[in-house]
């Protein structure tokens, strides 16, 4: 079993091509049947701005490929990320 609050530590790298894309920032929940349906990441441009337009990419509970202990791979083609 895995809390949450141990998801929000955990790098998530892309195995499409190899990229760090971040750490979790937020979970989509679907409240009514009890599931994850996406992990929120926010995109690298938060971090250089507190004001800044970026967005945080929304990537399908689907998508996970394996939660590590201090990794979280995921396999995502960039036209994948949906923005929230």
């Amino acid at each position: 079993m895995i809390k949450i609050s141990e998801m929000r530590n955990r790098d998530v790298v892309n195995i499409a091509d190899g990229r760090r894309l971040g750490v979790i920032c937020d979970l989509d929940l679907d409240l009514d049947n009890g599931r994850i349906l996406a992990i929120i990441v926010p995109s690298s441009n938060r971090f250089f701005s507190f004001f800044s337009s970026g967005r945080d990419y929304l990537i399908p509970w689907e998508s996970i490929v394996r939660i590590g202990v201090d990794t979280i791979l995921v396999e995502i083609k960039e036209t994948g990320y949906r923005n929230r």
